[in-house]
């Protein structure tokens, strides 16, 4: 008797498995669309309600609305642990945060009542805005991107360490030229300046007054436009890498939660033998 509630226990997280992480399949794909909506309409809802006239107005519908989509979430994150090999991981993974700090505002607010605690309420429902961050998982394009910054991480910290240095050399020299009857009155007001006009920015409070200044500011802002293709070419490559060998991952390991290659049979993070969906 023991070993058929085992069986049946174990089919009925293996259907809810599908269910969740089976995107390609029609439960699936419905399942992902009910959360999209719910996650998109919350977020509109904690727009409007930052608008003093619309929330006063509408503050009924608000709440059932916000207490409909907590549900939903709650629902969507309890069967994320039970489905899980290893809840722990899912609860302290990335994910699991992001879905963990979209409930509690709502439960919180049960809690903490009162005029005086009125102010720390509104700044705990703000959090609610982190449900947005839900949408990357169902957006393989999200994914993907997300592979490449991996993948252009080094480049991307080496070329930062560039600017860094460029900027400091810069400001320095500014510093040096300007002095501080021109508004140059510190090194690191002069880095402000630097990082202002290489980024193209340009707010204009502090401006170079001597020919060789402004000499030097238009060969910075030149470089400038340069520097900003630089990040786009790393990223642009490493994304075309994704694509070329097809890494989207949509494999999902029910120990780990961890997303594999299609063509993975093994989970690259435990081991675990990956299933198909």
């Amino acid at each position: 008797m023991e070993n058929a509630d085992f069986k049946h226990f174990g089919k009925l997280r293996s259907k809810l498995f599908v269910i969740v992480f089976g995107t390609d399949t029609p439960a699936g794909k419905a399942f992902d669309l009910v959360l999209l909506v719910a996650i998109v309409l919350s977020i509109i809802v904690v727009m409007l309600e930052s608008v003093r006239d619309i929330k006063i107005r509408f503050e009924e519908i608000f709440y059932i609305l916000e207490w409909t989509f907590t549900i939903i979430f709650s629902i969507e994150y309890l069967l994320r642990i039970f489905i899980s090999k290893k809840p722990k991981t899912y609860v302290f993974s990335f994910f699991g945060a992001i879905d963990l700090i979209a409930l509690l505002p709502t439960y919180i607010s049960l809690f903490v009542t009162g005029g005086s605690y009125l102010v720390v309420i509104r700044a705990i429902r703000l959090l609610r805005v982190f449900r947005i961050m839900k949408l990357t998982r169902y957006i393989n394009e999200a994914r993907m991107l997300g592979q490449a910054m991996e993948g252009a991480k080094r480049k991307i910290l080496i070329f930062m360490g560039a600017v860094f240095t460029l900027v400091m050399i810069t400001g320095t020299l500014m510093y040096l030229i300007e002095g501080g009857e021109n508004g140059f009155t510190s090194i690191p007001r002069s880095i402000y300046w630097a990082v202002v006009t290489v980024t193209t920015v340009g707010y204009g409070d502090i401006a170079p007054h001597t020919v060789l200044g402004q000499t030097f500011a238009t060969i910075l802002m030149l470089t400038g436009y340069a520097i900003l293709a630089v990040p786009t070419g790393i990223m642009t490559s490493e994304i075309n890498k994704a694509e070329r060998r097809g890494s989207i991952k949509d494999k999902i390991c029910q120990r780990c939660t961890t997303g594999n290659e299609r063509q993975s049979n093994y989970c690259s993070k435990c081991g675990e033998r990956l299933e198909e969906i």
